[in-house]
């Protein structure tokens, strides 16, 4: 008796579901051929990689809704997906998944500047958002350093921040609502053109939600009017402790600059080489920007450069004009894509208390150095937001798998002082099982609950932020 070939059903279940998305899109927005879909196999996360079983690129909301009541009728995982600049994994397929992306939804639907808002389609890019704006004289403030590529799905799915969240806040606190799909294609509208809604904080619940409630077409977003002046000032230290010790007695002081960043000796090197910035030979820099009026400026940088000086530094570099304002943040602005010349590197994204950071970054070194490999340091220091570049080489075996179990470390030493596993990069597949280390069982099981409630089938993105165990269980139950 001929035994039934089981790739011969899944080669048919595959050519059912390519038709029916078919008959709903465009020829040219469903991508379902072999070679094609590789373009879709992993994201920023490069490490793990998996091609979909298809990929579709809708152009309105209707359209997403379309392609999700097809999935959710034929039982079909969907994976969403902005720009694919997640570095946690938020966009990695799995093999029997389709990929949604958002990268032709790119409208603005309306401007309000008497409100102070903007609706987009989530597919916009972060800095383009600003971009339809700025001639007017407003801006959107979070600030990612991907800002250029990234989409404001993504920025909502993983409550994206950036350099200036110290002051304005990261997605959150920019985002008044949403337009979103449900995994049974069900359009829902949450939030608005204003500061709070009342009821549930059903917004509260999508931002940061890492695309497993709901998919995001549409969003309203908070637009401010630009700052007068702004002014950066840069700072050279001959000790990472002493730059985080400056950090702490700026923030003790109850100064709020719109941003406070930090870069250690070997992403300093690196960017000097890729961008040639101008920056002095220490071990530890800081840049640290306030705006206001001119009396405004003078007032902060003087108390600013006051707990400064009393730190020894290497070097202090006040900016006098746009150009050298520019200069200042080249060096920062460029510090990713300079590390990415010189190795191979992973990024992680945990969150301490500001008066931790001399503490954790003495720590991360010394566990460094344990592991045989280094460490770049680069982050939001305003708000403990850190960003540890672990160099590797990705062709000698062995060194991923070193280099993730440094990473653990890492992120249970974020834990263990105060923070969290994240800040702005989200949990993905990076960190999905490190989040015991941060929630006890109950407190995910109210998590899983959420996620029951908006998708009962867990079908929207799958295998990401719980357990790959506890996730793969809810989802066979």
């Amino acid at each position: 008796m001929d035994m039934p070939d089981p790739r011969a059903a899944v080669l048919s279940k595959k050519a059912n579901l390519v038709e029916r998305l078919q008959a709903v899109l465009p020829a040219d927005a469903v991508i379902h051929e072999a070679q094609e879909v590789l373009a879709y196999e992993c994201d920023a996360l490069t490490a793990y990689r998996c091609p979909p079983l298809a990929a579709v690129l809708p152009s309105s909301t209707e359209e997403v809704a379309a392609v999700l009541r097809i999935c959710h009728e034929e039982g079909v995982p969907v994976v969403p997906r902005g720009s694919g600049t997640s570095l946690a994994g938020g966009a990695l397929p799995t093999a029997d998944s389709v990929i949604l992306g958002v990268a032709r939804l790119t409208e603005v639907l309306e401007t309000d500047y008497d409100n102070r808002f903007i609706r987009v389609q989530a597919g916009r890019t972060n800095l383009s958002v600003t971009g339809a704006v700025e001639a007017d004289d407003f801006f959107y403030a979070p600030d990612p350093s991907s800002q250029l590529a990234c989409a404001i799905a993504g920025n909502i799915g993983m409550n994206s921040g950036g350099a200036h969240c110290l002051k304005y806040g990261v997605t959150t606190n920019n985002l008044l609502g949403v337009t979103a799909v449900m995994m049974d294609g069900t359009v829902v509208e949450i939030g608005g053109a204003h500061l709070d809604a009342g009821g549930l904080d059903l917004l509260g619940l999508i931002c940061g939600s890492e695309g497993q409630l709901a998919l995001v077409t549409e969003a309203t977003l908070r637009i401010l009017r630009k700052p007068e002046g702004a002014r950066p000032v840069l700072m050279g230290y001959n000790s990472s402790e002493v730059a985080g010790r400056v950090v702490s007695e700026i923030i003790k002081a109850g100064i709020l600059p719109v941003a406070i960043e930090f870069m250690d000796r070997p992403c300093i090197r690196a960017t000097e080489d890729f961008a040639g910035a101008g920056y002095p030979d220490c071990e530890a820099l800081l840049i640290v920007e306030v705006e206001g009026s001119d009396a405004e400026i003078d007032a902060q940088l003087g108390v600013i450069l006051q707990i400064a000086r009393k730190h020894d530094p290497v070097a202090i570099r006040e900016s006098e004009s746009a150009e050298e304002s520019a200069r200042i943040w080249l060096g920062r602005k460029s510090a990713f894509g300079a590390m990415g010349q010189i190795n191979d590197y992973m990024c992680l994204d945990g969150t301490i208390p500001v008066d931790k950071l001399p503490e954790v970054l003495r720590r991360t070194a010394e566990m460094a150095a344990g592991y045989g490999l280094e460490v770049a340091n680069v982050f939001h220091a305003g708000d403990g937001n850190m960003h540890p570049l672990i160099l590797f080489d990705a062709n000698a075996p062995g060194e991923l798998e070193k280099c993730e179990a440094l990473g653990a470390d890492i992120l249970r030493l974020c834990v263990e002082v105060g923070g969290c596993l994240t800040g702005e990069h989200g949990v993905g597949v990076e960190k999905r099982d490190l989040m015991s280390d941060q929630f006890a069982p109950e407190d995910m099981e109210a998590q899983m609950r959420v996620k029951d409630v908006f998708d009962s089938a867990w079908l929207l993105n799958p295998a990401k932020v719980f357990p790959l165990a506890v996730s793969a269980a809810r989802r066979a139950a």
